[in-house]
């Protein structure tokens, strides 16, 4: 499932993160990639030291937590802190999937969704785009600042080459409580009808039986 997470951050957000990024340290990107993900990555990541890490942090994944389609959509069990990327002209991110199992120091999760937060405005590079291939076909992806998206970690992906500017991105990865993505797709498709009822129709008999029925589809494909 492909979900689009609209205005994840607001505009002073933004600015407030762009400038904590414009002084920040960045590092060659595939210090974190896997055997294979070092041949096909060209980027540069914020260094894990750095002492914005935490407020940048903060900001970005405080909101995200909160957002209904990522709630929603995500039913996360295990929240990654986020990768903050930087491309500039030529550099890229060849076709790869993500580790299945990512962590450090003993703490380890699997990888069921991949998220990406848009940071600065399209119009400010060329290139850049991020395609996300699957059962759906090939999508290309590059969102106005603050919106993100959500989509299968099992995905073949790449971000194509930057041309023109500076392309700057938060990337994480969460642990579902639902390991399938097709069961995943179904129970938010499911709890948005839910959610409508209970708002429009929240004493009817089919409201209660969509309910139930929602709530009981967790507890049986629930991971834990």
């Amino acid at each position: 499932m492909l979900l689009r997470i609209p205005s994840v951050l607001d505009r002073n957000q933004l600015d407030t993160v762009r400038q904590l990024l414009a002084d920040a340290v960045f590092v060659d990107g595939k210090l974190s990639a896997g055997v294979a993900a070092k041949r096909v990555k060209n980027n540069e990541e914020l260094d894990k030291r750095a002492q914005q890490m935490e407020i940048l942090n903060n900001i970005v994944m405080g909101s995200l937590v909160q957002h209904p389609v990522y709630r929603g959509g995500a039913l996360p069990l295990h929240v990654a802190s986020p990768f903050y990327a930087r491309y500039t002209p030529g550099m890229s991110y060849g076709d790869h999937l993500d580790d299945p199992i990512m962590g450090t120091d003993g703490v380890l999760y699997r990888s069921d969704v991949s998220i990406t937060v848009f940071l600065n405005d399209p119009e400010s590079y060329d290139g850049g785009e991020l395609v996300i291939r699957g059962s759906f076909g090939a999508n290309s992806f590059k969102l106005p600042a603050g919106d993100a998206v959500m989509y299968p970690s099992s995905s073949l992906h790449h971000v194509s080459e930057v041309t023109r500017g500076e392309r700057l991105v938060a990337v994480t990865w969460v642990q579902s409580l639902v390991r399938d993505p097709a069961q995943r797709e179904l129970l938010y498709q499911l709890n948005a009808a839910r959610e409508k009822l209970l708002k429009t129709a929240p004493d009817a008999e089919e409201t209660a039986q969509v309910n139930t029925a929602y709530m009981n589809l967790i507890r049986m494909w629930s991971d834990i």
